[in-house]
């Protein structure tokens, strides 16, 4: 126990420090994505707050830092958009709307947690998870470029463009140096500080997360503690109409929501060389959500930007996160005016950094070493976060891989044709069995010509799916209505349940008592290991 609470301690100042910077980062984030997604600013605050505090807690990946993000607020805007035009001018029906679907995509992920659908995220290859951190570092950089546009959506140009170009560079200077100085301060507040003092005292003017939230049409940051939504349950309707109108909506972010974070959390397990548990984040994101619709948030999931900003920041434990989320509540309570003079381009450069460390730059490296698949889906991946949004790349990323995967396996598929002294012809079958193979098994077999006698042998294939059985199948009767017999030999226990729920007739055709010491060692691991004692290597 001491032992424990010792090594908790030893990393609580970096957990702070890197909590701090994390705060700071979170404020043009959550604004941003509130603009982005047509609400007031403080719904992303909130949601930033109370889903960063929560997941923190609970979540199954200490050190992942979780709020309002851009996947997430891409796909509220026409949700906003829609539940507006229900109601009249100035009542912000579609923010009550948004507030009931961010409840009900809780719901969804709090189901995805206890029906434990979180281990599927191994389903996902490596090449899908180069490219989606490809792509989402080229997402990240291309939303920072709007930084560099004035309130009327036009570029910088001159001196301000120059000024601007300069505080990037040097914060981005002073993150690259600082560790090679010393370890012990947190190069992303560090920098965050030293720009902001000299913008403050050298009067510059520049942009600061004051003025971008000005600009956008925000009042600012001042904002009190969240309150109960009471009015989503007077403005809208439980009915089926509601349900049928934010139900696909919910489905969609639920999905991205869980998708972006079990991504994440595999990214910081391959950086911390840890395993966090992904059922247990399911559930802490979807009760997160759930929260946030009742007190006025816009709902969130993990960032991988400020996630990796904490990590290598020095945050690896609960309090990184902890700190974040309370900061950020103290920030919009009481110390608004002075997060409002943080200059945007500090903040910018910060991000910059994340995307230069977010990017697999190994991938160019491996493009030539790797097979063609894998770079398709490693490109198209990459290609598709930037045009849709991670849920849409990842699941064709996946399909494009299962796909390649079931062509090569289909191309497996053997047999290898022998006659025993009695006149039997035997089909030894090697290769899995599968939709992908059939028509390859079915092309090795000649039943016209075969003799009176045919025996297939399955010791090294194994029947997998519908369509397997439903080749055997066919493939059996063809022989009987030729009046030939036919037997299937060393088929596993697993494959012979399979067959005996398909049809009745199996039985006839299955050879049960089998004496093949081939056969007894396959099955029975025991005797494999006992038969391989037996030689000598």
């Amino acid at each position: 126990m001491t032992e424990f609470i010792r090594k908790r301690a030893a990393n609580a100042k970096d957990d702070i420090l890197s909590g701090i910077t994390v705060a700071l980062a979170l404020v043009p984030e959550a604004v941003a994505f509130a603009f982005v997604a047509g609400v007031d600013p403080l719904v992303g605050l909130y949601a930033a707050f109370m889903i960063g505090l929560i997941t923190s807690i609970f979540g199954g990946r200490p050190g992942m830092i979780s709020g309002a993000t851009g996947a997430l607020a891409v796909v509220m805007v026409s949700l906003v958009a829609e539940g507006n035009a229900m109601g009249t001018v100035g009542e912000q029906l579609g923010l009550y709307y948004l507030f009931a679907t961010v409840i009900l995509m809780g719901i969804i992920q709090m189901l995805a947690g206890v029906l434990k659908l979180g281990k599927f995220v191994r389903l996902i290859p490596h090449p899908v998870m180069m490219g989606f951190v490809n792509g989402l570092a080229i997402v990240i950089f291309l939303s920072q470029l709007g930084m560099f546009k004035n309130a009327d959506g036009d570029w910088f140009t001159g001196t301000q463009l120059w000024i601007m170009l300069g505080l990037v560079v040097l914060t981005m200077a002073i993150m690259f140096g600082l560790p090679k100085l010393t370890k012990k301060l947190p190069e992303a507040l560090i920098a965050i500080l030293v720009v902001s003092a000299i913008v403050i005292f050298g009067n510059l003017d520049v942009a600061t997360v004051g003025s971008f939230i000005r600009d956008g049409g925000g009042e600012g940051l001042k904002g009190g503690l969240p309150q109960f939504q009471t009015d989503i349950f007077s403005k809208v309707p439980f009915n089926f109409e509601t349900l049928k109108f934010i139900g696909p909506y919910a489905l969609i972010l639920a999905a991205i929501g869980l998708i972006e974070s079990l991504m994440t959390l595999n990214l910081i397990d391959e950086l911390t060389e840890t395993r966090g548990n992904t059922n247990k984040e399911c559930m802490a994101q979807g009760g997160a959500n759930i929260v946030t619709g009742l007190f006025g948030g816009m709902g969130g999931c993990a960032m991988i930007g400020q996630s990796l900003i904490n990590i290598k920041s020095g945050g690896r434990t609960r309090l990184s996160g902890i700190v974040a989320a309370v900061l950020l509540l103290i920030f919009i309570l009481f110390a608004s005016s002075y997060i409002e003079q943080i200059p945007i381009a500090a903040l910018v450069g910060v991000m910059f950094m994340v995307v230069i460390g977010t990017f697999a730059w190994s991938s160019f490296r491996i493009l030539n070493k790797i097979p063609l698949s894998d770079v398709i889906v490693l490109v198209s991946v990459s290609a598709l976060t930037v045009i849709f949004d991670l849920a849409i790349a990842v699941v064709a990323g996946v399909i494009i891989s299962a796909l390649v995967f079931s062509w090569e396996n289909a191309k497996r598929i053997r047999a290898r044709k022998r006659m025993r002294e009695d006149g039997t012809k035997v089909y030894e079958i090697w290769g899995p069995l599968f939709f992908g193979s059939i028509i390859a098994f079915n092309d090795k077999f000649d039943v016209k010509n075969d003799p009176d006698k045919v025996e297939i042998d399955f010791i090294e294939s194994r029947i997998s799916d519908h369509s397997a059985l439903e080749a055997i199948f066919n493939l059996v009767n063809k022989y009987e209505e030729a009046g030939k017999q036919i037997r299937l030999k060393h088929l596993s226990e697993d494959c012979k349940i399979l067959l005996y729920k398909a049809s009745p007739k199996f039985r006839e055709v299955i050879v049960e008592d089998i004496d093949d010491p081939r056969y007894h060692l396959a099955e029975n691991p025991e005797a494999f290991t006992k038969g391989l004692s037996e030689y000598k290597f």
